[in-house]
């Protein structure tokens, strides 16, 4: 369902909520209970058979209540939630969360009681059915199931957007001091889909970042609208997709009713719009603690500073493929830092400042600020503090990251202070740096990722607002038949489809089935040379030959008629030993294609989510070897193709590998982009489209084969 005006309004109300109302047994009391320790405002309970609730007053009937609630938690059993969430509406209520399960995660019957509990609600805002609930750190307000921490006050935080009530939960318990500003379960988005909370939420001065997990989408253009609406924001989308697996995609279905689509099609989708994907719950806190503390770098150039040979070793090998440079000090702060450091001590990025300088409130800070007199995006300082237990003290380690805070924020450049385990940052360390403003980082390779997942969101938002390419996003839908009515053209039908659209496939012509046979007419192979040209290719031409070189139903670099007319032969003779069973239609005659600098593969299927899905790949058996691919969503545009071909591993290939030749890349993003545009402008009759190759020369582009299967 569309966030109309008056659910819009009605969200706020449940995330600034003046009173809450608790519905339900057990776990409302729960609930009650655990918010009234923080809300400040008015705390009810519902409940017919009890006259508190969690402590709170509790009344018979949510008719009953003082006043129209702006937020309510909703536990009761599945038979009486419609009728509460209907006298909810209809009294003005704001929002429910809808804890309730046994909706659409069960099936269709299931499906069936979500519909009417969506209908009751009318313009409330429904989170869930199947969720467990809201908690806005920002308004105090906990309509949770489970315990939560406190905030960590910020000037702008996190807002958390789960489709896992239990991942959820877990996040919100964590021992990381990440900033949060809300967290919301979103359950089986019955009404309010993710999409949803970003629209909301996206001008909220409360959110700096969003963190979501997600199974699957209710509505892609709707999702790509928000996306796009957080990415002109400058308010990043971090992300967890589950279901990429084969077994993960069918897990998804039974979780909360919702399909995971086609992963690749996720990503492409994910890449269009700046949304940074994760691989793990640590890595998405800690990109989103990072980017919300520290803030966005303005690109990849990183300082880090350890008091460890080991340190800086691990950091350095991290950094190495993973787009995060380390640039050598300039000679002037070289000569400058060996003025400071102690003779055991090299002058490198990362500096190891050794020992010596270990706790030295007088030496240190100078290393520091002489190494930051270069130009760098973002900084890492790699520090483990022992814990209490142990009764070590840590005077040296906070001297130290003192000093570091100070060059830092004197060099205007966020800042990191990162431990090598997780677990060896302990609070009063975290709220040291958090008061200071730099981000407390846990784990050495998770840290490392939150700083180049800030650093690869900076460049690719940049990118993405530079050429425009964040424009309203809607689904090319494709032509909706049974299998049954789908046909696939022949080459020959194929290649003059596109032909007559502007794209430049070879030079050719259609020779009768008959030719090459006994019954061949006189002079059927004469003109070739005047009309294509030598040398050729012959193939043979037939809807139900998709795969031809598998037959031998292929001849290469003919010469002269009678080299076409044994090559012709050939592939008879071929086909007839292989028994396949096909009605051969002709033979196509074309001019070869020489001097190729790499062969690619463009592929266009439909998708029930996406619309219409391209694929760009490197031909032949790289596609299958190496699993170099790029998918984008169409329609497209020739920066994203261009985009998507300088991610393949071929592309330095096409760049002039090695002093190699270059092909010609206007041409061919241009072709690939025509194909795109063919698509869309076919999309009532195309199914899919298979260009396998498309040649990339020096001085142009050749759709070498191509195969298009339409509506009949």
């Amino acid at each position: 369902m569309a966030l109309n005006a008056a659910r819009k309004d009605n969200l706020r109300r449940l995330l600034a909520p003046r009173h809450i109302a608790f519905i339900g047994g057990a776990d409302a009391a729960y609930c009650a209970r655990q918010a009234a320790r923080s809300f400040s405002g008015p705390v009810w309970g519902v409940n017919p058979q009890r006259s508190e609730l969690g402590g709170q007053p509790c009344y018979a009937k949510v008719k009953d209540l003082p006043a129209a609630p702006d937020a309510v938690f909703l536990a009761t059993p599945r038979a009486a939630a419609v009728q509460v969430v209907g006298d909810l509406n209809a009294m003005g209520a704001g929002g429910v969360a809808c804890f309730t399960a046994g909706y659409g995660e069960l099936g269709q019957a299931g499906k069936q009681a979500e519909r009417e509990l969506v209908q009751a609600a009318g313009d409330l805002a429904l989170v869930g059915p199947n969720c467990y609930g809201v908690i806005s750190y920002a308004s105090n307000a906990v309509l949770w199931p489970f315990a939560a921490c406190p905030p960590v006050r910020q000037a702008g935080g996190i807002a958390l957007i789960m489709q896992s009530g239990m991942i959820a939960a877990n996040l919100a318990i964590n021992q990381r001091s990440a900033p949060l500003a809300y967290v919301i379960s979103a359950g089986n988005q019955g009404m309010l889909a993710i999409e949803d909370y970003i629209e909301a939420l996206v001008d909220d001065a409360n959110v700096s970042a969003f963190g979501l997990y997600m199974e699957g989408m209710v509505s892609v253009e709707n999702f790509a609208a928000a996306a796009a609406k957080a990415l002109a924001a400058g308010k990043p989308i971090v992300l967890l997709k589950a279901g990429r697996s084969a077994i993960g995609g069918q897990l998804t279905v039974s979780h909360t009713g919702s399909l995971s689509g086609a992963d690749q099609a996720h990503q492409a989708l994910f890449d269009q719009f700046g949304i940074v994907r994760v691989d793990s719950p640590e890595v998405l806190l800690e990109t989103l603690k990072f980017m919300t503390i520290s803030g966005i770098p303005r690109g990849n150039r990183i300082a880090a500073f350890t008091c460890s040979g080991g340190d800086g070793l691990l950091v350095a090998d991290y950094c190495e493929g993973k787009n995060l440079q380390l640039p050598r000090p300039s000679r002037a702060v070289a000569a400058a830092l060996a003025g400071w450091l102690p003779d055991i001590a090299t002058v490198s990025n990362p500096l190891d400042y050794t020992t010596p300088l270990w706790g030295s409130a007088d030496m240190l800070p100078r290393v520091f600020e002489a190494a930051l007199q270069d130009e760098y995006d973002a900084a890492i300082f790699i520090q483990d503090y022992a814990p209490d237990h142990i009764g070590a003290d840590n005077t040296h380690y906070i001297t130290d990251a003192k000093s570091y805070i100070e060059a830092t924020r004197n060099a205007g450049i966020p800042a990191a202070i990162c431990s090598d385990l997780s677990e060896n940052m302990d609070k009063s360390a975290r709220e040291m740096m958090l008061g200071l403003g730099v981000t407390p980082l846990q784990g050495i390779d998770r840290g490392l990722d939150a700083i180049r997942n800030a650093c690869d969101y900076a460049a690719h938002r940049c990118r993405i607002l530079a050429h425009g390419s964040n424009e309203t996003f809607h689904t090319v839908a494709a032509a909706n038949c049974s299998e049954s009515e789908i046909r696939l053209l022949n080459e020959w039908q194929s290649k003059q489809k596109l032909k007559a659209f502007g794209l430049p496939v070879p030079d050719g012509l259609l020779l009768p089935a008959r030719a090459g046979g006994p019954e061949q007419a006189p002079g059927a192979l004469s003109g070739i040379a005047q009309k294509i040209g030598f040398p050729v290719a012959v193939k043979l031409v037939s809807e139900q030959l998709a795969h031809k070189s598998d037959f031998g139903a292929v001849a290469l670099n003919l010469h002269t008629e009678d080299e076409v007319a044994g090559g012709i032969s050939r592939i008879r003779n071929a086909v007839a030993e292989a028994k396949v069973e096909c009605e051969i239609q002709g033979y196509l005659v074309e001019a070869m294609v020489e001097n190729v600098i790499h062969e690619l593969l463009v592929g266009i299927k439909r998708d029930a989510q996406f619309g219409m899905v391209m694929v760009i790949a490197s031909g032949g058996l790289w596609v299958e070897l190496i699993r170099d691919a790029q998918t984008l969503l169409l329609p497209t545009n020739e920066h994203r193709v261009k985009y998507a071909l300088s991610n393949l591993k071929c592309y330095p290939l096409l760049c002039g590998y090695r002093g190699g030749p270059q092909c010609d890349m206007d041409a061919l993003v241009g072709a690939i982009s025509g194909l795109a545009d063919f698509a869309e402008a076919n999309a009532g009759t195309l199914i899919a489209m298979d260009i396998n190759p498309l040649m990339a020369l020096a001085d142009g582009v050749v759709v070498a084969d191509a195969l298009l299967w339409v509506t009949a």
